[in-house]
């Protein structure tokens, strides 16, 4: 069974040593330092160097289709024999729409609010990057049925960083 485990930055080392990944996908600023876990063979590593906003701001790289399709790239290549990890600083946002992108274009025939609730229940402070979403939600054509999950399940709890959470494709 494939699974992605999402985690903040300082959760890394530890989600990839208990899950047995053998893919990261990783969603930092520009120049974050970043060391990438041992076990994981560089070409099973992708950086998506990207900040977590969802309308300009100086200084910052506003989320974009390009980076959207290296997600979907990278995802779609991904073997699904080991799980994949994937992460942002918080472990929040980034990381969370990546994972709801990635569930979306792995299994197409699965409804976009049945993804969303799964998302919601495995991590009562995913808040989804609202933009990533759309982005991917057009790429997709899904037709505004992912922006409209995301928007139903709102907000998460506040935190200063996500619990490191499952979801399973089926």
């Amino acid at each position: 069974m494939s699974t992605l485990h999402v985690c903040p930055l300082s959760r890394l080392p530890e989600t990839v040593a208990a899950t047995g990944a053998s893919h990261v996908l990783t969603l930092i600023n520009v120049g974050t330092p970043l060391e990438r876990p041992a076990v994981i063979a560089a070409d099973n590593h992708v950086i998506i160097g990207v900040s977590d906003i969802a309308e300009p701001r100086d200084g910052h790289v506003l989320p974009a289709e390009e980076h959207v399709a290296g997600i979907l790239a990278f995802v779609r290549a991904w073997p699904r024999e080991k799980p994949l990890v994937v992460h942002c600083y918080a472990g929040i946002s980034r990381s969370t729409a990546a994972a709801y992108i990635a569930a979306c274009a792995l299994a197409p025939e699965r409804d976009e609010g049945a993804i969303a609730d799964t998302l919601r229940a495995a991590s009562p402070s995913a808040t989804p990057n609202p933009l990533f979403v759309a982005i991917a939600d057009r790429m997709l054509g899904r037709e505004g049925r992912m922006v409209a999950a995301v928007t139903r399940i709102g907000r998460g709890a506040d935190a200063f960083e996500g619990v490191p959470f499952c979801l399973t494709l089926t």
